[in-house]
């Protein structure tokens, strides 16, 4: 903090003592710096993209999946490139309502998709179910992912 402090006193001074030559490096810097920044936002706005063209769509399937895993995802990469990794956690809601009846704990489990998906691939698994609220059923609940990240090739 006292570091920055210093540095901005200092351009600030230079900037007034010699404003021929400290006035157009400043404004390189802004420019560099705006350009970085425009990078950083379109990769984020890309990645989100990218993200929300993932298809996962979560089930309870007590009958098709065994009975420590009674949860079934199904994912489709509906991007134009691979999927390298995906991760995310569940959040489970009573019908009609917004409250999560996970519980969130330190030691909550995170998921992760197949590793590498081709694009318009589909990839299907049953997952361990993550512990609930006491009082609810998790056949009655709606299942979503959240806190989703993901790497894509480029």
């Amino acid at each position: 903090m006292l570091i920055g402090t210093l540095l901005i006193i200092s351009w600030l001074f230079l900037l007034i003592r010699y404003p021929k030559k400290a006035l157009p490096i400043s404004l390189v810097a802004v420019v560099g710096l705006a350009m970085v920044g425009l990078s950083v936002l379109w990769q984020d706005n890309r990645e989100l993209a990218q993200l929300a063209r993932m298809g996962l769509h979560f089930k309870y399937e007590a009958e098709q999946c065994p009975a420590d895993k009674p949860l079934q995802v199904s994912m489709k990469n509906g991007n134009s490139v691979p999927m390298v990794e995906l991760q995310w956690r569940l959040a489970a809601f009573a019908p009609g309502d917004t409250v999560n009846l996970v519980q969130d704990d330190y030691d909550a489990p995170r998921y992760r998709g197949p590793g590498q998906l081709q694009p318009g691939a589909s990839w299907s698994d049953c997952l361990p179910l993550p512990p609930l609220r006491p009082g609810y059923r998790a056949q009655t609940l709606e299942w979503r992912a959240e806190r989703v990240q993901g790497r894509f090739a480029n």
